[in-house]
């Protein structure tokens, strides 16, 4: 079994509240967890209204497709104009 993590930090620059934000947090896992099967969770930043880190996990019993999910979720995440990646890290269990 293999676990894959991918944990990005992101800047949101059009959100002007916390109320915003959740509410681009929100779709952008929702989105993640419907289109890629994966856990997706909002795991920093809570209280900060232009920053958040997210994290993705996917489990698998074969290392090429975990890592083709994560790579598909990063070219996800990279191509959502509502924010920018800051830094980001990927994990393998």
């Amino acid at each position: 079994m293999v676990i894959g993590l991918v944990v990005w930090e992101v800047h949101l620059p059009g959100c002007r509240s916390l109320k915003e934000k959740r509410s681009v947090v929100k779709s952008l896992k929702d989105r993640l967890h419907n289109q890629f099967n994966v856990s997706v969770a909002e795991t920093a930043h809570q209280d900060v209204h232009r920053k958040a880190e997210i994290s993705a996990c996917v489990v698998s019993g074969d290392q090429p497709h975990v890592s083709s999910v994560l790579t598909a979720l990063d070219r996800f995440i990279a191509n959502d104009p509502r924010l920018r990646i800051v830094d980001s890290y990927t994990t393998y269990y």
